[in-house]
């Protein structure tokens, strides 16, 4: 295990005087492995703050390039960055963030077979994209290799937010939750998003993820329930979710 350099615990000083964090608990982000697919409005506040806090690798998957119509959302691409891929451009972010990072770029759609094999080696996996189909390959690929996930959604004024963990009996799937979704339902694209929303919520996914990672209330994540927000009435509702017995992924 290889200890905390000096300039890392200044860095960490504020996390680390949290007693439910504290020194083992920085030690686990140290040593962690996330992957995060999609580097779109969530995945930009996602890498930033799990970079910012201190987790060891990051594995940055997209294939898409910095267009225009992305800065409005996406905080790690710059106009500097148009034409560059978004792995790219947000490992530039990254660094500039935190140095300690290390960071490996995709970019390429990924499948469920190229999942599989890159989670042999990944502590958990974060859902930053905005299509069924890539979901249904992350769910498969996850319970496949039984690596939990956070999963989180932002169109218009509504996101919404979850963890899967298929180590669990109580935890329910992607498909258990949405059997049957395809890609022409609503997107950014088409419906358009505010730009706080993709941040709020992709904060609070990237706060679940260190929550896990460090091993903090377990008992109380996400697994089996999803937050939603209202973003016109700023208001949050918590859902109850159970396995669905006739599911074609987990078999409830």
């Amino acid at each position: 295990m290889i200890p905390m350099t000096d300039d890392e615990l200044m860095r960490y000083s504020r996390q680390l005087l949290l007693p439910e964090l504290d020194v083992d608990g920085q030690m686990a982000l140290k040593q962690a492995r996330v992957l995060i697919v999609g580097l779109g409005g969530l995945g930009c506040p996602v890498s930033l703050y799990l970079a910012a806090a201190g987790v060891g690798q990051l594995t940055l998957v997209d294939p898409d390039i910095v267009e225009l119509s992305n800065l409005q959302r996406q905080i790690a691409h710059t106009d500097a960055d148009l034409g560059d891929t978004k792995v790219a451009s947000a490992k530039r972010a990254i660094a500039q963030v935190n140095p300690h990072v290390e960071v490996i770029t995709h970019a390429l759609a990924a499948s469920t077979d190229w999942l599989t094999a890159q989670l042999a080696d990944i502590d958990l996996l974060v859902d930053c994209t905005d299509r069924a189909s890539i979901r249904y390959q992350i769910n498969d690929a996850c319970l496949a290799t039984c690596t939990p996930w956070v999963s989180a959604a932002a169109i218009g004024m509504a996101g919404q937010l979850t963890v899967f963990d298929p180590g669990s009996e109580d935890s329910p799937c992607y498909r258990c939750l949405y059997p049957a979704l395809n890609d022409t339902e609503m997107t950014c694209a088409e419906s358009g998003v505010i730009a706080p929303l993709v941040g709020a919520m992709g904060s609070m996914q990237a706060l679940e993820a260190l929550k896990w990672l460090a091993g903090i209330g377990r008992e109380d994540s996400l697994v089996g329930r999803l937050i939603s927000f209202d973003a016109k009435r700023h208001r949050w509702q918590d859902w109850k979710l159970a396995r669905n017995g006739s599911c074609s992924s987990c078999g409830g």
